[in-house]
Protein backbone atom coordinates (compact mmCIF):
# COMPACT_ATOMS: atom_id res chain seq x y z
CA UNK A 1 0.00 0.00 0.00
CA UNK A 2 1.38 3.43 -0.97
CA UNK A 3 2.23 5.76 1.95
CA UNK A 4 -0.26 8.44 0.86
CA UNK A 5 -3.10 5.90 0.63
CA UNK A 6 -2.10 4.36 3.95
CA UNK A 7 -2.23 7.77 5.68
CA UNK A 8 -5.56 8.49 4.05
CA UNK A 9 -7.01 5.26 5.42
CA UNK A 10 -5.73 6.05 8.91
CA UNK A 11 -7.27 9.51 8.66
CA UNK A 12 -10.65 8.03 7.78
CA UNK A 13 -10.47 5.40 10.49
CA UNK A 14 -9.74 7.91 13.23
CA UNK A 15 -12.00 10.71 12.03
CA UNK A 16 -14.70 11.84 14.46
CA UNK A 17 -18.33 12.01 13.30
CA UNK A 18 -19.28 15.36 11.74
CA UNK A 19 -20.53 18.20 13.93
CA UNK A 20 -23.79 19.98 13.19
CA UNK A 21 -21.82 22.75 11.47
CA UNK A 22 -20.09 20.21 9.23
CA UNK A 23 -23.34 18.41 8.46
CA UNK A 24 -25.07 21.62 7.42
CA UNK A 25 -22.13 22.65 5.24
CA UNK A 26 -21.79 19.31 3.41
CA UNK A 27 -24.27 18.50 0.61
CA UNK A 28 -23.28 14.81 0.70
CA UNK A 29 -25.38 14.27 3.83
CA UNK A 30 -28.59 15.71 2.36
CA UNK A 31 -31.34 13.25 1.34
CA UNK A 32 -33.74 14.43 -1.35
CA UNK A 33 -36.46 12.01 -0.25
CA UNK A 34 -37.01 9.29 2.32
CA UNK A 35 -37.55 6.77 -0.47
CA UNK A 36 -34.15 7.33 -1.95
CA UNK A 37 -32.08 4.22 -2.62
CA UNK A 38 -29.32 5.85 -0.64
CA UNK A 39 -31.49 6.68 2.37
CA UNK A 40 -29.73 4.17 4.61
CA UNK A 41 -26.27 5.45 3.73
CA UNK A 42 -27.41 9.05 4.16
CA UNK A 43 -28.58 8.55 7.72
CA UNK A 44 -26.81 10.84 10.16
CA UNK A 45 -26.41 10.85 13.92
CA UNK A 46 -26.34 14.10 15.87
CA UNK A 47 -25.21 14.56 19.46
CA UNK A 48 -26.03 17.71 21.38
CA UNK A 49 -28.30 19.47 23.85
CA UNK A 50 -31.92 20.47 23.43
CA UNK A 51 -32.20 24.25 23.19
CA UNK A 52 -35.98 24.30 22.83
CA UNK A 53 -38.84 21.94 22.10
CA UNK A 54 -42.33 22.57 20.75
CA UNK A 55 -44.78 19.68 21.01
CA UNK A 56 -47.88 19.40 18.83
CA UNK A 57 -50.50 16.70 18.52
CA UNK A 58 -48.84 14.72 15.71
CA UNK A 59 -45.43 16.34 15.16
CA UNK A 60 -42.91 17.89 17.53
CA UNK A 61 -40.06 20.24 16.75
CA UNK A 62 -36.83 20.45 18.75
CA UNK A 63 -33.75 22.62 18.28
CA UNK A 64 -30.57 20.72 19.06
CA UNK A 65 -27.14 22.31 19.36
CA UNK A 66 -23.64 20.96 19.85
CA UNK A 67 -22.11 24.44 20.05
CA UNK A 68 -20.39 24.25 16.67
CA UNK A 69 -22.68 26.79 15.02
CA UNK A 70 -25.01 29.60 16.01
CA UNK A 71 -28.23 28.35 14.48
CA UNK A 72 -28.38 24.78 15.73
CA UNK A 73 -30.41 22.15 13.89
CA UNK A 74 -34.18 21.71 13.84
CA UNK A 75 -35.22 18.12 14.53
CA UNK A 76 -38.67 16.92 13.41
CA UNK A 77 -40.13 14.02 15.43
CA UNK A 78 -43.39 12.13 15.50
CA UNK A 79 -44.98 13.15 18.80
CA UNK A 80 -45.58 9.51 19.65
CA UNK A 81 -41.82 8.87 19.80
CA UNK A 82 -40.94 11.86 22.04
CA UNK A 83 -39.73 10.61 25.46
CA UNK A 84 -41.00 12.40 28.56
CA UNK A 85 -37.49 13.41 29.52
CA UNK A 86 -36.80 15.11 26.17
CA UNK A 87 -36.73 18.60 27.68
CA UNK A 88 -34.77 21.83 27.41
CA UNK A 89 -31.15 21.17 28.41
CA UNK A 90 -31.26 17.39 27.96
CA UNK A 91 -28.33 15.68 26.24
CA UNK A 92 -29.50 13.61 23.27
CA UNK A 93 -28.42 11.44 20.38
CA UNK A 94 -30.70 11.74 17.35
CA UNK A 95 -30.54 9.55 14.24
CA UNK A 96 -32.39 10.24 11.00
CA UNK A 97 -32.29 11.83 7.57
CA UNK A 98 -31.12 15.36 6.86
CA UNK A 99 -33.51 17.01 4.37
CA UNK A 100 -34.20 20.38 2.86
CA UNK A 101 -36.52 22.20 5.24
CA UNK A 102 -40.15 22.70 4.23
CA UNK A 103 -40.60 25.59 6.66
CA UNK A 104 -39.16 29.05 7.06
CA UNK A 105 -36.32 29.97 9.38
CA UNK A 106 -33.87 27.17 8.58
CA UNK A 107 -32.38 25.48 5.53
CA UNK A 108 -32.23 21.89 6.79
CA UNK A 109 -34.34 19.65 9.01
CA UNK A 110 -33.36 16.41 10.68
CA UNK A 111 -36.20 13.92 10.21
CA UNK A 112 -35.69 11.86 13.36
CA UNK A 113 -36.09 8.08 13.31
CA UNK A 114 -34.44 7.29 16.64
CA UNK A 115 -34.17 9.27 19.89
CA UNK A 116 -31.85 8.55 22.79
CA UNK A 117 -31.79 10.76 25.89
CA UNK A 118 -28.22 10.50 27.17
CA UNK A 119 -28.65 12.86 30.10
CA UNK A 120 -31.96 14.09 31.46
CA UNK A 121 -32.39 17.70 32.62
CA UNK A 122 -35.08 18.78 35.07
CA UNK A 123 -36.75 21.79 33.40
CA UNK A 124 -38.00 23.07 36.76
CA UNK A 125 -34.53 23.56 38.23
CA UNK A 126 -32.38 24.03 35.11
CA UNK A 127 -30.86 27.53 35.45
CA UNK A 128 -30.46 28.24 31.71
CA UNK A 129 -34.02 28.82 30.59
CA UNK A 130 -35.15 30.32 27.29
CA UNK A 131 -35.92 33.75 28.71
CA UNK A 132 -33.27 36.47 28.75
CA UNK A 133 -30.74 35.99 31.53
CA UNK A 134 -28.63 38.75 33.06
CA UNK A 135 -24.85 38.68 32.83
CA UNK A 136 -24.60 38.62 36.61
CA UNK A 137 -26.87 35.57 36.82
CA UNK A 138 -24.77 33.77 34.21
CA UNK A 139 -21.57 34.66 36.08
CA UNK A 140 -23.04 32.92 39.11
CA UNK A 141 -23.69 29.91 36.88
CA UNK A 142 -20.46 30.14 34.91
CA UNK A 143 -20.26 26.35 34.56
CA UNK A 144 -23.45 26.38 32.47
CA UNK A 145 -23.31 29.72 30.69
CA UNK A 146 -21.47 28.22 27.70
CA UNK A 147 -24.85 26.77 26.66
CA UNK A 148 -26.28 30.25 26.03
CA UNK A 149 -26.23 31.59 22.48
CA UNK A 150 -24.10 34.66 23.27
CA UNK A 151 -21.40 32.91 25.31
CA UNK A 152 -21.15 30.03 22.84
CA UNK A 153 -20.69 32.59 20.04
CA UNK A 154 -17.98 34.28 22.10
CA UNK A 155 -16.14 30.98 22.53
CA UNK A 156 -16.25 30.36 18.79
CA UNK A 157 -15.04 33.92 18.22
CA UNK A 158 -12.05 33.35 20.51
CA UNK A 159 -11.21 30.21 18.55
CA UNK A 160 -11.49 31.98 15.19
CA UNK A 161 -9.34 34.92 16.30
CA UNK A 162 -6.68 32.63 17.73
CA UNK A 163 -6.68 30.64 14.49
CA UNK A 164 -6.28 33.87 12.53
CA UNK A 165 -3.36 35.01 14.69
CA UNK A 166 -1.61 31.66 14.27
CA UNK A 167 -1.98 31.93 10.49
CA UNK A 168 -0.78 35.55 10.38
CA UNK A 169 2.35 34.99 12.46
CA UNK A 170 3.13 31.83 10.50
CA UNK A 171 3.01 33.77 7.25
CA UNK A 172 5.28 36.43 8.74
CA UNK A 173 7.93 33.88 9.75
CA UNK A 174 7.36 33.97 13.53
CA UNK A 175 7.98 31.01 15.84
CA UNK A 176 5.49 30.30 18.63
CA UNK A 177 7.08 30.12 22.09
CA UNK A 178 5.62 28.43 25.20
CA UNK A 179 6.49 31.02 27.82
CA UNK A 180 6.44 30.29 31.58
CA UNK A 181 3.63 31.30 33.90
CA UNK A 182 5.82 31.28 37.01
CA UNK A 183 8.48 33.98 37.06
CA UNK A 184 10.95 35.69 39.35
CA UNK A 185 10.45 39.09 37.65
CA UNK A 186 7.79 41.77 37.54
CA UNK A 187 7.83 42.67 33.84
CA UNK A 188 5.88 45.89 34.31
CA UNK A 189 7.63 46.92 37.52
CA UNK A 190 4.29 47.99 39.00
CA UNK A 191 4.18 45.56 41.95
CA UNK A 192 0.76 44.18 41.00
CA UNK A 193 1.81 40.54 40.83
CA UNK A 194 0.43 37.48 42.58
CA UNK A 195 3.20 36.05 44.72
CA UNK A 196 3.51 32.33 45.29
CA UNK A 197 3.04 31.55 48.99
CA UNK A 198 5.76 29.88 50.98
CA UNK A 199 5.40 26.16 51.66
CA UNK A 200 6.02 24.10 54.75
CA UNK A 201 9.66 23.18 54.99
CA UNK A 202 10.64 19.54 54.73
CA UNK A 203 12.64 18.91 57.91
CA UNK A 204 12.65 15.13 57.66
CA UNK A 205 16.25 15.07 56.42
CA UNK A 206 19.18 17.48 56.69
CA UNK A 207 19.53 17.75 52.92
CA UNK A 208 15.84 18.36 52.30
CA UNK A 209 15.19 20.92 49.59
CA UNK A 210 12.15 22.95 48.56
CA UNK A 211 11.67 20.61 45.59
CA UNK A 212 10.72 17.86 48.04
CA UNK A 213 8.12 20.00 49.80
CA UNK A 214 4.42 20.01 49.23
CA UNK A 215 3.32 22.76 46.88
CA UNK A 216 0.06 24.51 47.78
CA UNK A 217 0.56 27.38 45.37
CA UNK A 218 -1.90 29.66 47.11
CA UNK A 219 -0.98 33.11 45.83
CA UNK A 220 -1.18 36.47 47.49
CA UNK A 221 -0.34 39.81 46.00
CA UNK A 222 3.13 41.18 46.42
CA UNK A 223 1.66 44.38 47.80
CA UNK A 224 -0.60 42.65 50.33
CA UNK A 225 1.29 40.27 52.61
CA UNK A 226 -0.39 37.17 54.02
CA UNK A 227 -1.91 37.46 57.51
CA UNK A 228 0.56 36.88 60.35
CA UNK A 229 0.46 33.53 62.14
CA UNK A 230 -1.57 33.40 65.32
CA UNK A 231 1.37 31.90 67.17
CA UNK A 232 5.08 31.45 66.63
CA UNK A 233 5.67 28.49 64.32
CA UNK A 234 7.49 25.56 65.81
CA UNK A 235 10.40 23.87 64.08
CA UNK A 236 8.03 21.56 62.20
CA UNK A 237 6.05 24.57 60.93
CA UNK A 238 8.97 26.44 59.41
CA UNK A 239 8.16 27.81 55.96
CA UNK A 240 10.41 28.42 53.00
CA UNK A 241 10.31 29.60 49.42
CA UNK A 242 9.54 26.69 47.10
CA UNK A 243 12.03 27.96 44.51
CA UNK A 244 14.49 29.26 47.16
CA UNK A 245 13.55 32.84 46.24
CA UNK A 246 10.26 34.78 45.73
CA UNK A 247 8.20 33.72 42.71
CA UNK A 248 5.19 35.28 41.04
CA UNK A 249 2.53 34.60 38.45
CA UNK A 250 3.55 36.45 35.32
CA UNK A 251 1.95 39.73 34.27
CA UNK A 252 3.57 39.54 30.83
CA UNK A 253 5.65 37.16 28.75
CA UNK A 254 7.67 39.98 27.23
CA UNK A 255 10.94 39.54 29.11
CA UNK A 256 11.02 35.81 28.41
CA UNK A 257 10.17 36.42 24.76
CA UNK A 258 13.05 38.89 24.53
CA UNK A 259 15.39 36.14 25.73
CA UNK A 260 14.13 33.84 22.97
CA UNK A 261 14.29 36.64 20.40
CA UNK A 262 18.07 36.79 20.77
CA UNK A 263 18.18 33.24 19.39
CA UNK A 264 15.13 33.11 17.09
CA UNK A 265 14.68 36.52 15.53
CA UNK A 266 10.85 36.54 15.38
CA UNK A 267 8.86 35.05 18.25
CA UNK A 268 5.32 35.32 19.61
CA UNK A 269 3.00 33.77 22.16
CA UNK A 270 -0.61 33.74 23.31
CA UNK A 271 -0.56 32.87 26.98
CA UNK A 272 -2.32 33.54 30.29
CA UNK A 273 -1.23 36.47 32.47
CA UNK A 274 -2.23 37.57 35.95
CA UNK A 275 -2.53 40.97 37.59
CA UNK A 276 -3.34 41.54 41.27
CA UNK A 277 -5.20 44.82 40.91
CA UNK A 278 -8.58 45.39 42.52
CA UNK A 279 -10.09 47.32 39.63
CA UNK A 280 -13.77 46.54 39.05
CA UNK A 281 -14.05 48.17 35.62
CA UNK A 282 -15.39 46.41 32.55
CA UNK A 283 -11.86 46.31 31.05
CA UNK A 284 -9.95 44.44 33.78
CA UNK A 285 -9.56 40.82 34.85
CA UNK A 286 -7.20 39.19 37.33
CA UNK A 287 -6.54 36.37 34.84
CA UNK A 288 -6.39 37.21 31.16
CA UNK A 289 -4.65 36.24 27.93
CA UNK A 290 -2.03 38.26 26.10
CA UNK A 291 -0.85 38.04 22.51
CA UNK A 292 2.76 39.21 22.54
CA UNK A 293 5.44 39.38 19.86
CA UNK A 294 9.11 40.40 19.64
CA UNK A 295 11.27 40.80 16.55
CA UNK A 296 14.39 42.55 15.26
CA UNK A 297 13.90 46.20 14.30
CA UNK A 298 13.78 46.18 10.50
CA UNK A 299 12.38 49.73 10.20
CA UNK A 300 9.21 48.33 8.68
CA UNK A 301 7.10 50.96 6.94
CA UNK A 302 7.84 54.02 4.85
CA UNK A 303 8.41 56.46 7.73
CA UNK A 304 12.03 57.45 8.30
CA UNK A 305 13.70 59.32 11.12
CA UNK A 306 14.36 58.75 14.83
CA UNK A 307 10.93 57.22 15.41
CA UNK A 308 10.95 54.80 12.49
CA UNK A 309 10.93 51.89 14.92
CA UNK A 310 7.67 52.98 16.56
CA UNK A 311 5.97 53.58 13.24
CA UNK A 312 7.22 50.25 12.01
CA UNK A 313 5.53 48.45 14.92
CA UNK A 314 2.32 50.39 14.25
CA UNK A 315 2.42 49.22 10.64
CA UNK A 316 2.80 45.59 11.70
CA UNK A 317 0.00 45.80 14.29
CA UNK A 318 -2.38 47.49 11.88
CA UNK A 319 -1.64 44.89 9.22
CA UNK A 320 -2.13 42.07 11.70
CA UNK A 321 -5.53 43.29 12.87
CA UNK A 322 -6.81 44.09 9.39
CA UNK A 323 -5.70 40.67 8.16
CA UNK A 324 -7.09 38.65 11.08
CA UNK A 325 -10.39 40.51 11.53
CA UNK A 326 -10.95 41.03 7.80
CA UNK A 327 -10.43 37.33 7.11
CA UNK A 328 -12.76 36.35 9.94
CA UNK A 329 -15.56 38.61 8.70
CA UNK A 330 -15.16 37.33 5.16
CA UNK A 331 -14.96 33.61 5.87
CA UNK A 332 -17.18 32.88 8.86
CA UNK A 333 -18.36 36.15 10.34
CA UNK A 334 -21.99 35.07 10.60
CA UNK A 335 -21.11 31.90 12.48
CA UNK A 336 -18.73 33.39 15.05
CA UNK A 337 -20.46 36.74 15.46
CA UNK A 338 -24.10 35.87 14.96
CA UNK A 339 -25.97 38.78 16.48
CA UNK A 340 -23.13 39.74 18.83
CA UNK A 341 -21.85 42.97 17.29
CA UNK A 342 -24.45 45.59 16.33
CA UNK A 343 -21.62 47.73 14.92
CA UNK A 344 -20.38 45.14 12.46
CA UNK A 345 -20.64 47.49 9.48
CA UNK A 346 -18.39 49.98 11.26
CA UNK A 347 -15.88 47.25 12.10
CA UNK A 348 -15.84 46.13 8.47
CA UNK A 349 -15.09 49.70 7.42
CA UNK A 350 -12.16 49.94 9.84
CA UNK A 351 -10.45 46.80 8.50
CA UNK A 352 -11.33 47.03 4.82
CA UNK A 353 -8.57 47.28 2.24
CA UNK A 354 -9.92 50.67 1.15
CA UNK A 355 -10.01 52.21 4.63
CA UNK A 356 -6.55 53.74 4.43
CA UNK A 357 -3.98 53.85 7.26
CA UNK A 358 -5.24 54.40 10.78
CA UNK A 359 -4.61 57.79 12.36
CA UNK A 360 -1.41 58.39 14.33
CA UNK A 361 -0.91 61.11 16.95
CA UNK A 362 1.99 61.83 19.27
CA UNK A 363 1.11 61.88 22.96
CA UNK A 364 1.79 65.65 23.01
CA UNK A 365 -0.60 66.17 20.07
CA UNK A 366 -3.24 64.01 21.76
CA UNK A 367 -2.99 66.06 24.98
CA UNK A 368 -3.32 69.25 22.94
CA UNK A 369 -6.53 68.00 21.26
CA UNK A 370 -7.96 66.85 24.59
CA UNK A 371 -7.17 70.16 26.26
CA UNK A 372 -8.86 72.06 23.43
CA UNK A 373 -12.01 70.00 23.91
CA UNK A 374 -11.87 70.43 27.68
CA UNK A 375 -11.57 74.24 27.41
CA UNK A 376 -14.32 74.36 24.79
CA UNK A 377 -16.78 72.60 27.06
CA UNK A 378 -15.82 74.82 30.01
CA UNK A 379 -16.49 77.92 27.93
CA UNK A 380 -19.89 76.66 26.80
CA UNK A 381 -20.87 75.92 30.39
CA UNK A 382 -19.64 79.34 31.50
CA UNK A 383 -21.84 81.02 28.87
CA UNK A 384 -24.87 79.16 30.16
CA UNK A 385 -25.38 77.32 26.88
CA UNK A 386 -28.32 75.01 27.58
CA UNK A 387 -27.48 72.96 24.49
CA UNK A 388 -23.94 72.22 25.65
CA UNK A 389 -23.28 68.64 26.55
CA UNK A 390 -21.93 67.81 30.03
CA UNK A 391 -18.19 68.01 30.44
CA UNK A 392 -16.77 65.00 28.59
CA UNK A 393 -13.92 64.54 31.05
CA UNK A 394 -13.94 63.98 34.76
CA UNK A 395 -10.13 64.37 34.72
CA UNK A 396 -8.48 67.38 33.14
CA UNK A 397 -5.98 66.24 30.49
CA UNK A 398 -2.43 67.37 31.25
CA UNK A 399 0.95 66.64 29.73
CA UNK A 400 2.82 64.17 31.93
CA UNK A 401 -0.36 62.58 33.26
CA UNK A 402 -1.75 59.20 32.10
CA UNK A 403 -4.58 59.17 29.59
CA UNK A 404 -7.71 58.16 31.44
CA UNK A 405 -10.23 55.77 29.93
CA UNK A 406 -12.50 58.69 29.07
CA UNK A 407 -9.65 60.39 27.21
CA UNK A 408 -8.84 57.25 25.23
CA UNK A 409 -12.45 56.74 24.19
CA UNK A 410 -12.87 60.38 23.15
CA UNK A 411 -9.79 60.20 20.95
CA UNK A 412 -10.98 57.00 19.24
CA UNK A 413 -14.73 57.58 19.09
CA UNK A 414 -15.01 61.37 18.64
CA UNK A 415 -11.74 62.77 17.30
CA UNK A 416 -10.42 59.94 15.11
CA UNK A 417 -13.77 58.15 14.63
CA UNK A 418 -11.81 54.94 14.38
CA UNK A 419 -8.61 53.27 15.56
CA UNK A 420 -5.83 55.70 16.46
CA UNK A 421 -2.19 55.16 17.44
CA UNK A 422 -0.83 57.44 20.18
CA UNK A 423 2.97 57.32 20.32
CA UNK A 424 5.93 58.79 22.23
CA UNK A 425 4.70 58.95 25.83
CA UNK A 426 6.61 60.65 28.68
CA UNK A 427 9.15 58.29 30.21
CA UNK A 428 7.66 58.41 33.70
CA UNK A 429 4.38 56.94 32.42
CA UNK A 430 5.88 53.80 30.92
CA UNK A 431 7.92 50.75 32.04
CA UNK A 432 11.70 50.71 32.27
CA UNK A 433 12.39 48.66 29.11
CA UNK A 434 11.18 51.24 26.58
CA UNK A 435 13.84 53.04 24.54
CA UNK A 436 14.49 56.67 25.46
CA UNK A 437 14.01 59.03 22.52
CA UNK A 438 16.19 61.97 21.65
CA UNK A 439 15.41 64.89 23.92
CA UNK A 440 12.68 67.34 23.09
CA UNK A 441 13.81 70.70 24.46
CA UNK A 442 11.43 73.60 24.95
CA UNK A 443 12.23 76.95 26.54
CA UNK A 444 11.89 75.90 30.15
CA UNK A 445 11.98 72.14 30.54
CA UNK A 446 13.41 68.94 29.20
CA UNK A 447 10.77 66.47 28.02
CA UNK A 448 11.86 62.86 28.21
CA UNK A 449 9.81 60.58 25.99
CA UNK A 450 10.11 56.93 25.08
CA UNK A 451 9.60 55.23 21.73
CA UNK A 452 6.29 53.53 22.37
CA UNK A 453 2.63 53.53 21.31
CA UNK A 454 -0.86 52.59 22.43
CA UNK A 455 -3.55 51.63 19.91
CA UNK A 456 -6.94 53.04 20.94
CA UNK A 457 -10.12 51.65 19.36
CA UNK A 458 -13.79 52.66 19.64
CA UNK A 459 -15.77 51.00 22.41
CA UNK A 460 -12.69 49.61 24.13
CA UNK A 461 -9.96 52.20 24.56
CA UNK A 462 -6.45 50.76 24.70
CA UNK A 463 -6.17 47.51 22.75
CA UNK A 464 -2.45 47.16 21.98
CA UNK A 465 0.69 48.62 23.53
CA UNK A 466 4.21 48.31 22.17
CA UNK A 467 7.63 49.91 22.04
CA UNK A 468 11.15 49.89 20.80
CA UNK A 469 13.07 48.02 23.50
CA UNK A 470 16.04 49.73 25.13
CA UNK A 471 19.14 47.97 23.80
CA UNK A 472 21.74 50.33 25.35
CA UNK A 473 23.06 48.74 28.54
CA UNK A 474 23.60 51.83 30.68
CA UNK A 475 20.37 53.46 29.61
CA UNK A 476 18.53 50.27 30.58
CA UNK A 477 20.25 49.89 33.95
CA UNK A 478 19.69 53.56 34.70
CA UNK A 479 15.98 53.18 34.00
CA UNK A 480 15.87 50.12 36.27
CA UNK A 481 17.63 52.09 38.99
CA UNK A 482 15.10 54.91 38.77
CA UNK A 483 12.25 52.36 38.86
CA UNK A 484 13.69 50.73 41.99
CA UNK A 485 14.19 47.35 40.32
CA UNK A 486 17.93 47.29 40.97
CA UNK A 487 19.87 48.82 43.85
CA UNK A 488 23.34 50.11 44.66
CA UNK A 489 25.86 47.73 46.12
CA UNK A 490 26.74 48.20 49.80
CA UNK A 491 28.81 51.34 50.27
CA UNK A 492 27.74 52.82 46.91
CA UNK A 493 24.52 54.48 48.03
CA UNK A 494 25.99 57.99 48.09
CA UNK A 495 27.30 57.64 44.55
CA UNK A 496 23.92 56.49 43.25
CA UNK A 497 22.04 59.29 45.06
CA UNK A 498 24.36 61.86 43.47
CA UNK A 499 23.88 60.25 40.07
CA UNK A 500 20.10 60.34 40.42
CA UNK A 501 20.19 64.04 41.30
CA UNK A 502 22.04 65.00 38.12
CA UNK A 503 21.28 62.32 35.52
CA UNK A 504 19.00 62.93 32.54
CA UNK A 505 17.45 59.58 33.49
CA UNK A 506 16.23 61.14 36.72
CA UNK A 507 12.48 60.82 37.32
CA UNK A 508 12.36 64.61 37.61
CA UNK A 509 12.19 67.09 34.74
CA UNK A 510 15.53 68.91 34.64
CA UNK A 511 16.19 72.42 33.36
CA UNK A 512 18.05 72.48 30.08
CA UNK A 513 21.06 74.06 31.81
CA UNK A 514 21.54 70.86 33.85
CA UNK A 515 22.09 68.72 30.78
CA UNK A 516 25.50 67.21 30.10
CA UNK A 517 27.02 68.40 26.84
CA UNK A 518 26.66 64.92 25.31
CA UNK A 519 23.04 64.39 26.29
CA UNK A 520 21.84 63.60 22.77
CA UNK A 521 24.66 61.15 22.12
CA UNK A 522 23.22 57.63 22.13
CA UNK A 523 26.61 56.24 23.11
CA UNK A 524 26.86 58.40 26.23
CA UNK A 525 26.93 56.45 29.51
CA UNK A 526 26.20 59.62 31.53
CA UNK A 527 28.80 58.59 34.10
CA UNK A 528 26.94 55.53 35.40
CA UNK A 529 29.33 52.96 36.88
CA UNK A 530 27.68 49.55 36.49
CA UNK A 531 30.13 47.97 38.93
CA UNK A 532 28.43 49.88 41.72
CA UNK A 533 24.97 48.40 41.00
CA UNK A 534 23.48 45.11 42.19
CA UNK A 535 21.36 43.85 39.29
CA UNK A 536 19.77 41.07 41.36
CA UNK A 537 17.15 39.00 39.50
CA UNK A 538 17.41 41.25 36.43
CA UNK A 539 21.05 40.44 35.67
CA UNK A 540 20.02 37.95 33.00
CA UNK A 541 17.92 40.63 31.29
CA UNK A 542 20.91 42.96 31.13
CA UNK A 543 23.03 40.07 29.79
CA UNK A 544 20.76 40.00 26.72
CA UNK A 545 22.24 43.43 25.86
CA UNK A 546 25.78 42.61 26.93
CA UNK A 547 26.12 39.52 24.76
CA UNK A 548 25.15 40.30 21.18
CA UNK A 549 22.20 42.53 21.94
CA UNK A 550 20.62 44.28 18.96
CA UNK A 551 17.78 46.76 18.41
CA UNK A 552 14.42 45.01 18.66
CA UNK A 553 10.76 45.85 19.11
CA UNK A 554 7.59 44.24 20.36
CA UNK A 555 3.99 44.64 21.46
CA UNK A 556 1.33 43.10 23.68
CA UNK A 557 -2.40 42.87 22.96
CA UNK A 558 -5.09 41.96 25.46
CA UNK A 559 -6.88 39.03 23.83
CA UNK A 560 -10.13 39.58 25.76
CA UNK A 561 -10.18 43.21 24.64
CA UNK A 562 -9.76 42.07 21.04
CA UNK A 563 -12.67 39.65 21.50
CA UNK A 564 -14.74 42.48 22.98
CA UNK A 565 -13.97 44.86 20.12
CA UNK A 566 -14.69 42.37 17.35
CA UNK A 567 -17.72 40.88 19.10
CA UNK A 568 -19.17 44.18 20.33
CA UNK A 569 -19.09 42.88 23.93
CA UNK A 570 -19.00 45.65 26.53
CA UNK A 571 -17.52 43.77 29.48
CA UNK A 572 -14.39 41.60 29.32
CA UNK A 573 -16.00 39.26 31.87
CA UNK A 574 -18.13 38.03 28.97
CA UNK A 575 -15.05 37.66 26.72
CA UNK A 576 -13.45 34.75 28.59
CA UNK A 577 -14.85 31.29 29.44
CA UNK A 578 -14.39 31.57 33.22
CA UNK A 579 -13.70 35.13 34.41
CA UNK A 580 -11.71 35.93 37.55
CA UNK A 581 -11.55 39.35 39.15
CA UNK A 582 -10.95 40.81 42.61
CA UNK A 583 -13.35 39.22 45.08
CA UNK A 584 -14.71 36.68 42.60
CA UNK A 585 -13.49 33.31 41.33
CA UNK A 586 -16.06 30.63 40.64
CA UNK A 587 -14.83 27.13 39.82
Amino acid sequence: MKPARFLSEIHKAYRLPPTIKQLLASPSHISSTKNSENAVSNKVTVNGWIKSIRKQKRVSFATVSDGSTTAGLQAVLQSSMVPKDLTNGASVRLTGLLEESRGAGQDKDLIVEKVEVLGACDPETYPVQKQSLSNEFLRDNVHLRGRTTSIAAMLRLRHALQKGLVSYFEEQGFTYINTPILTSNDAEGAGETFRIAKVKADTSSPDASPSNSSSPLSPHTSSVPPPPPTSSPGPEEKQEEFFSHPAHLTVSSQLHLEAMQTAISRVWTLSPCFRAERSQTNRHLAEFWMCEAEWGDLNIGSVSGPNAGVHGICTVVEGMLKTVIGGLLKDNGNDVLGGLNPNRAELERFVSEDSGPWMRLSYAEAIEKLQEEYVKQLQLKGQGDTQASPLPFEYEPQYGKPLQSEHEKWLAEVYARGPVFVFNYPKQLKPFYMRLNEYNKDIHKLRQEVACFDLLVPGVGELVGGSVREERVRHLVGAMLVAGLVKPKPGCEGYIMKWLDTSPLSPYELPVSALPSDVTDDKSDWGLDLDKIDLGPYEWYVDLRRFGGAPHVGFGMGFERLVGWVGGIENVRECVPMPRWAGRMNL
